[in-house]
């Protein structure tokens, strides 16, 4: 596959507190690397705290959520298990060594490399070509298609494993909270798992889309004051067994808890700009219980896969052009997007 000198990349400029498109140098894969020309990227509410940090003073290539066909390979990752052309979704972080203890509970937990991230540290996505390891990489099923599967390597990732983690039956019941692009995947696999869905937000436009993603019932937490009571009511008066929470709002975690049964489980995914206010007692007295998830290390990427690929899980995605990544942006901080939002390269 011909490699060109240059290539586009939407770069975070904070001069001007925008998104450009600029021409850049096609990166060199270097040892256990593999250079990919993106097919899509989408962006998450992640990327807009990577853009917001204080210590970026020039422009650089942000997104951590791609995929793409493999175009060049460093000679140290031939013979193996990938070949140039190959359809990959891939992780983002760089820089560990993939073995360790720390690497095997998360990858920027390495104790023997430097993990960086691409998109926040290093280069990422939101570019016609970007560096992988190849140890983070996992070939794309027939059925996913290269132009919305980015939204998987990251939010569908986190998604699958916040339900999967909370270890239900089916006909238990999940709640949602965050309707936007990571609840509405939640939905979508918590059916697949064959549980009963309420859904949460603010917005009845996400609510909409999770409605129609199968979620049994929806509420808008902001215009319905009695929602609370009325979950209680459809859960045989006790509560949810689970709660997910996809949303970044500090209200999402306030409330999270009255809508949970006794020892219910609170699941953390949503990253709120300020720490969280857990009274421990409710803890020592089991009230609810409290976990975390997120996309996880290379070696869970098979199952999450194979789950997406047999069950047809394909997230609500809306296609943009490079030039429009911007435009991405302010919808998103605006929160005026209902789907996932994705760039399409040409």
């Amino acid at each position: 596959m011909s490699v060109p000198k240059t290539m586009k990349a939407g770069q975070w400029d904070p001069t001007q507190n925008k998104v450009v498109t600029n021409i850049i140098p096609t990166p060199v894969p270097g040892p256990n690397q593999m250079l990919v020309k993106l097919t899509s990227a989408s962006l998450c509410h992640t990327d807009i705290i990577a853009i917001e940090r204080p210590d970026q003073t020039e422009p650089f290539t942000f997104g951590h959520e791609g995929v793409g066909r493999i175009a060049q390979m460093h000679p140290s990752t031939e013979g193996g298990k990938f070949q140039v052309g190959d359809a990959i979704g891939f992780l983002y972080i760089l820089g560990c060594c993939f073995e360790c203890e720390g690497c095997q509970v998360h990858n920027l937990l390495c104790l023997n490399g430097t993990p960086e991230l691409s998109g926040f540290t290093k280069p990422g996505f939101f570019s016609e070509y970007a560096i992988v390891d190849h140890r983070n990489c996992i070939h794309l099923p027939s059925n996913f298609d290269l132009k919305t599967s980015c939204v998987f390597f990251c939010a569908g990732l986190t998604a699958f494993h916040a339900v999967d983690s909370c270890h239900l039956q089916p006909g238990q019941w999940l709640a949602v909270i965050g309707a936007g692009g990571l609840g509405q995947i939640g939905t979508q696999y918590a059916k697949a798992m064959g549980l009963n869905v309420v859904a949460i937000d603010i917005n009845d436009g996400t609510l909409t889309v999770c409605k129609a993603q199968g979620a049994d019932a929806v509420f808008n937490s902001k215009t319905d004051p009695d929602y609370v009571a009325k979950i209680k009511e459809l859960t045989g008066g006790i509560g949810v067994h689970a709660a997910a929470v996809f949303s970044n709002a500090s209200a999402a975690y306030e409330h999270a808890p009255k809508i949970l049964r006794p020892n219910g489980l609170l699941m953390a995914i949503g990253l709120p700009y300020k720490p969280l206010q857990i009274p421990v007692m409710d803890l020592a007295l089991f009230r609810y219980r409290v976990a975390s998830e997120g996309p996880g290390i290379p070696a869970r990427l098979q199952k999450a896969v194979d789950f997406s690929s047999k069950h047809n899980i394909a997230p609500e995605v809306e296609i943009r052009k490079l030039e429009e990544l911007d435009d991405m942006v302010r919808e998103m901080r605006a929160g005026t997007s209902t789907k996932r939002m994705a760039v399409v390269f040409d």
